[in-house]
């Protein structure tokens, strides 16, 4: 069994693994059966593997059709391409190209898209329909994966992974320029993705330390707050996955089972309301994205020898059986997010 990406076929190190307790998810960088372990690429007694990547991800140049800009577009992070293609009929409109390890997505109200990049530990922003970014920010630790744009700021969250050494945070940038102020919350190690509610309350999901568990945790930081508030759910979540308000409650995503529940989150405490199920061929969903009553989520099979990768258009919340899909898409598909043209 070969371990991909944010695959749900999880490396187990249950006693001596410094960067999860139990079965847990690894980095892209930390993928393709590494030892945990082992440096990430990029850094010393990996320079071999580094090249061979970058080879990779700066073959060809970016481009898009010329109308695309006139169109709704479906960004879809596949590692070492972005895809962007029309939306929501799917046909391809363009590819941005030069990404080690493009993971999470998120987009603000003029249809800018961010793309965090796991592995050189940038977030980029593209213009809607542009082939060259306009804004280029560090990540605030090792392996960036989700981001989420306060609607009633602009402000950029990022959420990174960190490394076998250390923890990761969260980070926030002002107006999406500039140095971020990072956040941390003793009950998580390892942080995954992130969504703003309309008021500007931000929602994180993680893993807990080795010496807790390694168990699921959510967390908020309120608007104007400079702390976390953990959140207990009455339904249990192995693995975490998208996180995005979806105009009523919180929908969180349980890689593990490609099951999104919904939550109606009051104080400390999170209270399940529905659950949407992905049916078949859903099998390990990062992160989706909800648009009105539609949810999009890119399907990211991959054991041994045998991978599906596509794109899957559900109905929502009722979820069942896909209505669309955008099938043969790129490498390791992660994260989509649906950036609508101006009018």
């Amino acid at each position: 069994m070969t371990i991909s990406g944010f695959s749900r076929n999880m490396l187990c190190s249950c006693v001596t693994a410094v960067m999860l307790a139990g079965c847990g998810v690894l980095p892209l960088s930390l993928s393709k059966g590494q030892d945990d372990m082992q440096p990430p690429i990029g850094a010393s007694g990996a320079t071999t593997q580094t090249s061979a990547i970058a080879t990779h991800a700066e073959r060809g140049t970016s481009w898009m059709a010329p109308d695309a800009k006139n169109q709704d577009l479906l960004y879809v992070a596949n590692r070492f391409i972005v895809s962007v293609y029309s939306y929501p009929r799917g046909k391809l409109e363009g590819k941005l190209k030069g990404f080690l390890a493009a993971s999470g997505e998120c987009v603000d109200k003029e249809g800018a898209v961010f793309v965090t990049s796991e592995v050189g530990g940038n977030i980029v922003e593209y213009a809607h329909g542009g082939t060259m970014p306009i804004e280029t920010l560090p990540a605030a630790a090792e392996h960036p994966l989700g981001c989420a744009v306060d609607p009633t700021t602009g402000n950029l969250a990022v959420t990174t992974f960190g490394n076998e050494s250390g923890s990761g945070n969260l980070a926030i940038y002002p107006h999406a320029k500039g140095s971020p102020t990072t956040y941390t919350d003793p009950d998580i190690l390892r942080y995954y993705l992130c969504g703003y509610d309309d008021k500007g309350n931000l929602f994180v999901d993680g893993l807990s330390p080795p010496n807790s568990g390694g168990h699921f945790v959510l967390a908020e930081l309120p608007k104007g707050s400079g702390a976390f508030t953990n959140i207990t759910l009455n339904q249990r979540i192995s693995l975490p996955g998208g996180v995005q308000w979806d105009g009523k409650d919180l929908a969180l995503a349980d890689q593990d089972t490609s099951v999104i529940y919904q939550f109606r989150i009051s104080g400390s405490g999170g209270t399940k309301v529905h659950l949407t199920r992905l049916g078949r061929p859903a099998f390990d969903v990062f992160q989706f994205y909800i648009d009105g009553r539609i949810v999009i989520a890119p399907n990211d099979y991959s054991i041994g020898s045998k991978s599906a990768w596509n794109v899957l258009y559900y109905r929502y919340p009722a979820g069942g059986t896909p209505i669309r899909t955008i099938s043969k898409a790129d490498h390791e598909p992660r994260g989509v997010v649906v950036s609508k043209a101006s009018r």
